[in-house]
């Protein structure tokens, strides 16, 4: 019944089948495997976030990996804020809030470097060169709390002022524009300042969520059971007609069905030659001469 699946199109069906299911199950395992490092990075991140604060030159480093792996550790540093030197990120916008803008301001050190300070967040119109209200630091000597984050991964254009703009926060581009040196490979989010600033809503913390890998994994291996079972359900359909089939149509290694009609009646007819002679057609006499089917009843005289 399934000698069908031997020939040449259903084995071609089968091995894409076999190749589309083989990608959606390595699929699968590639999201775990994803959410297995969010998790990990999460468990590194509240590690990092009940750590003892440090000063800023034991984090900072010219190797981003290493500064990855700090990232969210507590950092203390007193200064003074350059402000001259102020930029503000563009299109940070917040849930609820509206468009805005992250103020990034050098905070100047007494080894005569700077550290890189996230102020807060301010609203603002999300387009390029829009005037923004942007709270003043404290005049003078300020003792900052704060997050470490790793410089952002983007183009340096990106973090490049322009007009007092970046798109992204990075020590190096940011580095360019200044006639300090600052602590390398990242910057400072703020938690708290004394003395205080008001009108700055604070840096956003870390998501430690566990994200959409997980069910991501489970919907590449359901796409692998629908391609097996799928091929399952052509097979059994092929095998399993249902209704009558059109004349003349048959499944692959049967005969169609006029040629079954056709052994079906010689079959018939060798079993009916077995038993008796096969009678001559009606149309014709023992020696070939036609048949006079036109007779009466006087014709036929009886026996003696």
């Amino acid at each position: 019944m399934y000698r069908f699946l031997l020939t040449r199109r259903w084995i071609a069906f089968a091995l894409f089948v076999a190749l589309l299911s083989g990608v959606c199950i390595w699929l699968g395992f590639w999201q775990f495997g994803r959410g297995d490092l969010r998790e990990a990075r999460n468990e590194l991140t509240r590690h990092n976030m009940v750590s003892t604060p440090v000063a800023p030159d034991e984090l900072a480093t010219s190797d981003p990996d290493a500064s990855q792996q700090h990232e969210w550790r507590r950092v203390e540093v007193t200064g003074t804020y350059d402000t001259d030197a102020q930029v503000v990120v563009k299109y940070r916008t917040r849930e609820q809030r509206g468009p805005g803008v992250d103020v990034v301001t050098p905070l100047r050190t007494d080894d005569g470097r700077a550290l890189l300070v996230e102020r807060g967040w301010v609203p603002s119109a999300n387009t390029t060169g829009a005037e923004v209200d942007i709270p003043e630091p404290p005049a003078g000597e300020v003792t900052v709390l704060g997050w470490w984050r790793a410089d952002d991964h983007v183009p340096l254009s990106a973090t490049q002022p322009d007009e007092g703009q970046v798109r992204a926060i990075s020590t190096l581009g940011m580095g360019q524009a200044l006639d300090y040196p600052l602590y390398e490979g990242g910057y400072l989010a703020l938690e708290e300042q004394k003395p205080a600033t008001d009108g700055f809503v604070a840096p956003e913390g870390p998501e430690l969520g566990s994200g959409p890998h997980f069910f991501y994994g489970v919907q590449w291996w359901f796409f692998a059971a629908l391609a097996l079972g799928g091929y399952g359900w052509f097979a059994w359909a092929e095998a399993h007609p249902r209704g009558p089939r059109r004349a003349g149509h048959a499944r692959p290694g049967q005969r169609s069905v006029p040629a079954a009609r056709a052994a079906a009646e010689r079959a018939a007819a060798a079993r009916a030659g077995g038993s008796r002679p096969t009678a001559p057609p009606a149309s014709e006499r023992a020696d070939g001469a036609p048949v006079d089917r036109q007779h009466h009843a006087g014709d036929v005289r009886s026996g003696g």
